[in-house]
């Protein structure tokens, strides 16, 4: 896999001063009143029940954030993922981490639904300045190894719905709002950047693929429309992610998950939903955020770039990982990639 860089060589890492940056408005800030870098700023996450959604809003308040929190799952019923992780819980999180967590039952295929939570928005807070796309929810929808034919055909479609139509109802309705003030951002969330997605992925199928691509196309299209106003618009990629459901699938928690490098090798360079938060926290506090526009990027190089780490103070790089060890022809240590 390869980071797509903004500038420079792939993968090249290029020194910062921290002015404009998460870190910078932090250091500061921290000569006198301490005071969170996206105070005052309002972000609707939409698909943050958990994994990288719960993650990402969780990062944007602690940095501050007023945070709606949207998912179809809540205490009062579970969506046909039937997990057991809410809105709520996601919301709470938000306000412990020092911002303001707003759950709101949301089905992002319905526009109805879609534009009342916009106008919701609007009326309560009167701006949106971070929209982050993050709906999927089509985990049990595909099958990895499998051709197109192979594939269940309500499945994959079904899969498409969600992870892209999903998307563009949301930007259809939010994007009027979030032009409505200078330096809005939107960050469509997927998996791969463009230049690793730009290879097909057989592995994971077609519906998987062309989904991921979908969404940085989308990217593509935002850039371009929101420009004018003042506006950007990034894709970002998370690594390995320990997600709830990641972990439950290596059999392992927070506390042992190196055990599941025995199952797969690659999860010894996984990362918690924490770095990606901080990744799409890091560019929502960036002054200088509008040079990133249309770029897709993940959370490795990105970690690298802004200098914040994950909880445990490593910078997971899985991509790099995969693109050296498993397609290439460097020695498997796990360590040099954390």
């Amino acid at each position: 896999m390869t980071t797509n860089t903004p500038a420079g060589k792939p993968g090249e890492e290029r020194a910062r001063k921290p002015e404009g940056t998460l870190a910078g408005e932090l250091e500061e800030k921290s000569a006198g009143k301490p005071e969170a870098a996206l105070a005052g700023k309002v972000a609707l996450v939409a698909g943050g029940t958990r994994g990288a959604g719960r993650g990402i809003a969780t990062e944007l308040g602690a940095a501050g954030a007023t945070v709606y929190v949207t998912g179809r799952t809540t205490r009062a019923g579970r969506s046909e993922m039937d997990r057991p992780e809410t809105i709520e819980e996601t919301a709470e999180r938000v306000t412990a981490a020092g911002g303001e967590g707003v759950p709101v039952k949301v089905d992002h295929l319905v526009p109805a639904q879609v534009e009342a939570l916009v106008q919701r928005i609007d009326a309560e807070r009167g701006r949106l300045d971070v929209l982050v796309n993050d709906v999927w929810g089509s985990d049990h929808l595909f099958e990895f190894g499998k051709r197109m034919w192979e594939l269940d055909l309500d499945d994959g479609l079904r899969l498409l719905r969600l992870a892209v139509h999903t998307h563009l109802i949301t930007s259809h309705f939010a994007l009027p709002l979030l032009n409505r003030n200078p330096g809005g951002l939107v960050v469509e969330i997927t998996d791969g950047t463009a230049d690793f997605n730009a290879a097909y992925r057989a592995e994971c199928g077609v519906f998987f693929d062309l989904a991921k691509w979908s969404v940085l196309r989308l990217t593509t299209a935002q850039a371009h429309e929101i420009e004018p106003f003042g506006g950007t618009a990034v894709a970002v990629t998370p690594g390995f992610l320990r997600s709830e459901a990641m972990l439950e699938r290596f059999g392992v928690t927070e506390e042992n998950w190196r055990e599941g490098a025995k199952i797969q090798p690659a999860f010894a360079v996984s990362e918690t939903p924490a770095l990606v938060g901080r990744a799409v926290a890091a560019i929502a506090a960036d002054r200088d955020r509008a040079r990133w526009n249309g770029r897709s990027m993940d959370s490795g190089f990105l970690a690298r770039e802004y200098g914040f780490t994950d909880v445990d103070g490593s910078r997971p790089d899985v991509w790099r990982y995969i693109r050296e060890v498993v397609q290439g022809d460097k020695p498997d240590v796990p360590e040099d990639y954390r």
